[in-house]
């Protein structure tokens, strides 16, 4: 994300997972640790991917430390693509080596990461609970996204053309899950990677 992104290795359950990990300001206290989740392995996304970098920018300014990585079989990670169920296991074991107990933790995931974010943050509900949930595109046409705690922040473009929004109306109406939707935007929130920033900024202010 920048000059001063940690990249490293850890263990993961189906060999090394690759990490990229940033910093708040220097001197600052830490507020937290942010994992964030990336878009589907099978269609080019990787922690690189630049709504997953704003996501992480947005904890980083909020004084999380942000700790994006890439699920298995893509970029430095090993193992093999496992339609969903081996990256939740991902996620949860680098969430598990890489929170502090101490610190709250918060959960951001992009489309397909939306889908893993929900369903970690709903495993970890009865023992290590989420300070808070972002889900952004989240993939609730072709994957079971989880039913989420209140307080979780879901963003959808309203001109999505991966996720039709009506699609994530649909799963959040059970739940009275509110939604900000993005006038005009598309799945990947060209030209507006800025504003998404600042709604994640500005809903942690509130």
């Amino acid at each position: 994300m920048n000059a001063h992104t940690r990249r490293l290795l850890m263990s993961g359950p189906a060999g090394a997972i690759a990490l990229a990990i940033d910093e708040p300001t220097t001197g600052a206290a830490l507020r937290g640790v942010a994992v964030v989740c990336h878009p589907h392995p099978q269609h080019g996304g990787t922690m690189d991917n630049k709504v997953a970098q704003t996501l992480a920018r947005a904890f980083v300014q909020l004084g999380y430390r942000s700790v994006r990585f890439n699920f298995r079989g893509v970029g430095a990670s090993e193992g093999a693509w496992d339609h969903g169920a081996g990256e939740i296991d991902d996620a949860l074991a680098v969430i598990d080596q890489q929170r502090n107990p101490a610190l709250p933790l918060a959960l951001a995931g992009f489309s397909f990461g939306a889908y893993v974010a929900s369903q970690a943050a709903a495993r970890l509900a009865g023992r290590q609970p989420v300070e808070r949930l972002v889900l952004v595109g989240p993939a609730t046409q072709n994957f079971q996204v989880a039913a989420v705690a209140p307080g979780t922040l879901v963003i959808h473009g309203e001109s999505d053309e991966v996720v039709p929004l009506s699609a994530t109306l649909d799963w959040a109406r059970p739940q009275a899950q509110p939604v900000v939707v993005v006038p005009g935007v598309g799945h990947f929130f060209h030209g507006q990677l800025a504003l998404l920033k600042s709604i994640v900024t500005d809903a942690w202010h509130r």
